[in-house]
Formats: structure tokens, sequence, C-alpha cells
């Protein structure tokens, strides 16, 4: 692989191009400033405005969202895995009908596998612009979002109506429901009801790890985060690891799987047969099977990053939950 080959498998956060339109409370007073970003994948936007950095699929999608300080996500399900970890600021997630259930603030490094079947949104309550990147379980991130019903009637009220094939129409700018088109109805109150409420114990205990444990845990060797076996077990159709200074070595390896590499802090040095390259905080780069390659930290200080692998398991509802 050229230079050239894998300048173009490598998303730099300072080339990101966001969306504003993606959703549908791309107008809604309180969620109106946020960005959303489709790094891998073909993600779940609405709008076609949306840009895609690397249409390939691993079997899983790759994004972000960027928010000021007290702007938030409305609530929504999806039914496959939803994972953050918070790249910069802090970040409230709650949960619930009314997203009054329960709630968990994630500071910078941290990482939440939320649950899927039930509401959930977040908010940046930092002081600053903030970042959380996300890993969505499926080629098509699970058939799109799921809206708590509240959600889509405000929207409505300003002016955005979402159409039952999952695209966006803004009635400020003159659009309208083409033919054939009806608007997305509601999710009827028998399914809300199906929906699950865990307790805050729940989460923290079962889907979320912090930084500073997942630094420790890695002094020697990656640290399994999500997986059969890892600190949140799951079984999303991919697995996460947690790589820090002293956890890997120099040498060249390759898997069989598509690996995701995001660097969370410091500089990491990424050589491979054909080339070699220094990973920045932010930076997403894609790995194709079967290429050896080795990635080390390229200068003193501290240096984390995540990494993400395809599995033979199905993408699907949360197993810890089945």
């Amino acid at each position: 692989m050229t230079p050239q080959e894998m300048a173009a498998r490598i998303v730099r956060y300072g080339e990101l191009m966001p969306c504003r339109t993606a959703f549908i409370d791309a107008h809604t007073p309180g969620s109106d400033q946020k960005e959303n970003f489709t790094i891998i994948g073909g993600g779940v936007s609405e709008s076609p405005d949306q840009h895609v950095h690397i249409n390939e699929s691993p079997g899983f999608n790759i994004g972000a969202a960027g928010q000021p300080p007290r702007v938030r996500n409305s609530l929504h399900t999806h039914r496959t895995a939803e994972v953050f970890f918070v790249l910069k600021g802090r970040w409230r997630f709650f949960w619930g009908r009314y997203g009054t259930a329960g709630e968990v603030v994630l500071d910078e490094g941290d990482i939440i596998n939320i649950p899927t079947g039930m509401f959930r949104g977040f908010e940046n309550i930092g002081t600053d612009y903030a970042m959380i990147m996300a890993v969505l379980g499926g080629d098509d991130a699970g058939g799109g979002v799921l809206w708590a019903p509240q959600v889509i009637e405000e929207a409505s009220a300003h002016g955005l109506i979402l159409g039952d094939n999952g695209a966006l129409y803004d009635s400020k700018q003159g659009q309208q429901l083409p033919n054939g088109v009806k608007p997305m109805p509601l999710m009827p109150e028998e399914q809300i009801a199906q929906l699950i409420e865990p307790s805050v114990d729940e989460v923290v205990n079962e889907f979320v790890a912090r930084y500073q444990d997942m630094m420790a845990f890695s002094a020697k060797a990656p640290c399994d985060v999500i997986g059969a076996e890892a600190l949140i077990k799951d079984r999303p159709g991919f697995e996460v690891d947690f790589i820090s200074r002293t956890s890997i070595d120099s040498a060249l390896y390759s898997v069989p799987q598509h690996e995701i590499l995001m660097v969370m802090r410091g500089h990491w040095r990424l050589n491979w047969e054909g080339g070699s390259t220094v990973l920045n905080p932010g930076d997403t780069c894609a790995i194709p099977p079967n290429l050896l390659h080795a990635i080390e930290p390229s200068m003193s200080g501290e240096a984390s990053l995540y990494r993400v692998r395809n599995t033979a398991d199905q993408a699907g509802p949360t197993r810890a939950l089945l």
C-alpha cells in the first residue's frame, strides 16, 4: 500500500466535514447548533447534505458529534449498538421515555456502550465546544434512528418533517413531502411500553468504562473494553480495545479483520509495508484486513487510542440484556 493509498484511509480531525442538518431536531432550540460527522460507512443521517469521508463499511459505522456548551442531541434509540467515547469536553448522557430515568457524566477518554431498546440523548455540559466519537453497529447502522414522539412533534413545530422514507423535508425552505411519501408515524405507545429504563447502577456498572481505569489495565497489554469477556460484556458485531504507551511493541502484525484506529491522546507512528505516517488526537485510520502494520508512540508523554475490529457476531440488541 502506497502512502497515497493509506492517506485516503485516514480521516484527520482537522479535516472533518460537519453536517448541521443531519437530523430532525436541527431546528429545535437547544439542539440547533450541533454538528454531525460520518467518518466511515453510511451512518444514519436523515439529510442528503451529510458528507461521508470513507464509504467502505467494515460491518459497523464510525461517526462523531460536535456540540457547543449546553447543546443536546434529542431522545432516540437504535436497533444496534451505539458506543461513544469522549474525545473532548464533558458530556451528560441521559435516558428514559422523557430523559429522566437516569443519567451519567463522562469525561475525556471515558466510553459508554448505550444499551439498545431505550431512548437516550446526550448533552455537552462543558464550557467549550466538545466532541464525542461514535461506533454504530451494522453496515446500515441498524436501519436508522427511532425518535421519541415528542421530538418529532416539536421538530414539526419548527418546520422540519421526517418522511416515512427516512428523509427530512424543511418547510422553511419551501419543501413538501413528495407524492407517495407520508410523515413518519410516531412510535406507538405499546411499543414505547416495551422499551427499557435501566437504573443508573446498571448502566454505570455494566456499560461504562473510565479512562483512568483503562490506562491502568493497559499497562502491559491492550485492555479489552467491549467484547464477550471484556470490561463491557457485549457482542455487537465489533470489539473494542484500548491501547496506551506500554500496551504494545513496535513489531509488525496483521489480522484478518478490518481494524480502525481512533487516537485519543498523544501522537502515534503508524508503520506498514509501503510507508509510515503519524496519527494525531482525533484522527481515524481504517486499516484493511491482512495488512502488516505496527503502531507506537512517536513522542514522549501520554498516549492512548481505541482500536475497533469487526467480529463474526451479528449486529443486534445488547447481548447483556437478552
